[in-house]
């Protein structure tokens, strides 16, 4: 972990941030951000039983310090220093041509939300207010609102930003969309919730190309046909931005056959900056819509792996902003791990590692203490990719499964929609593509 998080990397950060301390102390500040890092991967254990972890196969035993001693020292270092950490360690990883996810020469990105749910504190509370109470009655726990640019390819975070729930993140998007991370040679997946005019002109400005769903019912975009295309597709506008709209209708076929099980998906409308069919057809642009499931795989990577669905532990909103800016940077530590560990093997699909894998791997180096100095020779594969290459997983596979709300574990409660079909079945995929026979000029 220490070779993607170097030393001299964090103390660049602390460095950025004024984060760095002006006494000897007993907690430096870098040992304060790699006890974040560490947390991180540890979210099941109080700060106390990190440190212990930290320290347990240490030559020369130190001596715990007490919970109140590690909360000032986070305090102390607060969370500009591992927001720095994090903006130094984002991007795509260095993968080959054959593994990364392109499409007509370009990057395929994605852009999505998600909620973490907090400490119900007072304290929280002021900065992340509840939701109102819906129909099942008042929310459990405040939620913080994270919005990522993700890899396709690697699932490694390009950019992030998040805040209070009471923000939607179509605003966050606009506000993470103009950054550095997003531009020309970069394909943007987003789903229906990003398909707004003003989303799409901030898109637009940036140079970077999108294939956004498109909503379609009754607040659904305008979308005048201005010329039609060969293949059936037309051109539209939103905004000022010259979109090009696709018409598709997707079902998924379990492979037994059998009509009852059919699946059928309904029509898609995507609309795209990719304006010429011979560039990319309106087939192959359906297909890679679904390039998009992976920042969901991400997000659940995050959340349920990561954090084992527990709220996070700070009980403050600065504790709150650093700790996530910490799981962040874990996050992509491992992400980068796991690429590194593939680099040399163009033939693996990045998907083939499993990131249950490297987390568990990382936890026992951090116990062990192992590898903590980077020596000159850097080893991409290392433990983790040796651990990686070892249990890779098959081959991914057409598969289908319902969407519904699933009990947690040991739960008594039963998942919501008694009489679905909850097997996982695999399926054959068939893309028609609606084109209109005359559609209307002007």
């Amino acid at each position: 972990m220490t070779q993607v998080v170097p030393f001299d990397v964090v103390d660049e950060a602390l460095a950025s941030a004024g984060g760095q301390q002006h006494r000897v102390r007993r907690l430096p500040s870098r040992v304060v951000v790699y006890l974040l890092l560490a947390g991180a991967l540890f979210t099941g254990v109080g700060w106390v039983r990190v440190w212990s972890r930290l320290t347990a196969s240490l030559p020369v035993p130190l001596p715990s310090p007490a919970a109140s001693s590690i909360t000032e020292a986070m305090r102390r270092v607060g969370p500009k220093p591992v927001k720095a950490l994090f903006d130094l360690v984002k991007g795509p990883a260095a993968v080959t041509a054959m593994q990364v996810a392109r499409f007509a020469g370009r990057l395929v990105v994605a852009i999505d939300g998600t909620q973490i749910a907090l400490p119900d504190t007072p304290a929280n509370l002021s900065a992340f207010p509840k939701a109102k109470p819906g129909p099942n009655g008042p929310a459990g726990y405040p939620m913080l609102r994270l919005v990522t640019l993700v890899a396709c390819g690697t699932r490694t975070l390009l950019d992030a930003v998040f805040g209070t729930d009471a923000t939607g993140e179509l605003t966050y998007a606009r506000d993470l969309v103009p950054n550095e991370a997003l531009g020309p040679g970069m394909l943007l997946l987003g789903d229906r919730n990003f398909s707004a005019t003003a989303f799409v002109s901030t898109l637009a400005s940036t140079g970077a190309d999108f294939l956004i769903r498109a909503k379609t019912h009754s607040t659904a975009l305008k979308l005048p046909v201005l010329r039609r295309l060969p293949d059936g597709t037309f051109l539209s506008r939103v905004g000022q931005v010259t979109v090009r709209v696709i018409d598709a209708h997707v079902t998924a076929t379990p492979t037994h056959g059998t009509a009852e099980h059919a699946v059928t998906h309904g029509t898609y409308r995507l609309i795209t900056s990719l304006l010429d069919p011979d560039e990319a057809s309106a087939t192959d642009l359906v297909r890679l819509y679904h390039e998009r499931w992976e920042i969901e795989t991400g997000y659940c990577e995050l959340k349920s792996t990561l954090l084992g669905g527990r709220v996070l532990r700070g009980r403050h909103p600065t504790a709150v902003t650093q700790e996530t800016w910490a799981l962040l940077v874990a996050y992509q530590a491992l992400r980068t791990a796991m690429s590194d560990a593939v680099l040399h093997r163009p033939d693996i699909d990045p998907d083939r590692a499993a990131f249950s894998v490297a987390l568990d791997t990382a936890r026992d180096q951090i116990i062990r203490a192992a590898g903590i100095i980077a020596h000159t020779r850097i080893d991409l594969v290392g433990r983790i990719g040796t651990a990686l290459l070892h249990g890779l997983l098959p081959a991914r596979r057409n598969r289908t499964r319902p969407r519904v709300k699933k009990r947690a574990i040991n739960s008594k409660y039963r998942a919501v929609g008694r009489d679905i079909d909850h097997r996982t079945h695999p399926i054959t995929i068939k893309i028609q593509h609606n084109a209109l026979p005359h559609p209307p000029d002007g």
